[in-house]
């Protein structure tokens, strides 16, 4: 019940989140988990897209968090785990 009144007031969702990563960072995988325990205050992100090509970690994350600006401004906390298609790739290989 909480995590849907956090989530009505302020349009916060895991899926909202995930759509809106796809869609600005070409993303060819977004895994949004609400790690808050239900009051949806608490994400972790696993974002694989190919806009992370040569950069950096700090700008990897730069990059996602410019995307969403407007919706981490709004939560208590978010992990973005950055990964090129190529690392992605290697990373389930190995799984």
């Amino acid at each position: 019940m909480e995590a849907a009144l956090i989530a009505s007031t302020t349009g916060i969702t895991p899926e909202s989140l995930q759509q809106t990563l796809a869609q600005k960072l070409d993303a060819t995988h977004v895994d949004i988990q609400d790690m808050s325990g239900g009051c949806g205050q608490m994400f972790e992100a696993t974002i694989v897209s190919p806009q992370f090509t040569k950069k950096t970690t700090l700008a990897r994350h730069r990059l996602v968090n410019g995307a969403v600006k407007e919706e981490i401004a709004a939560i208590h906390a978010w992990t973005p785990r950055c990964f090129t298609p190529e690392e992605w790739e290697k990373r389930q290989m190995s799984a």
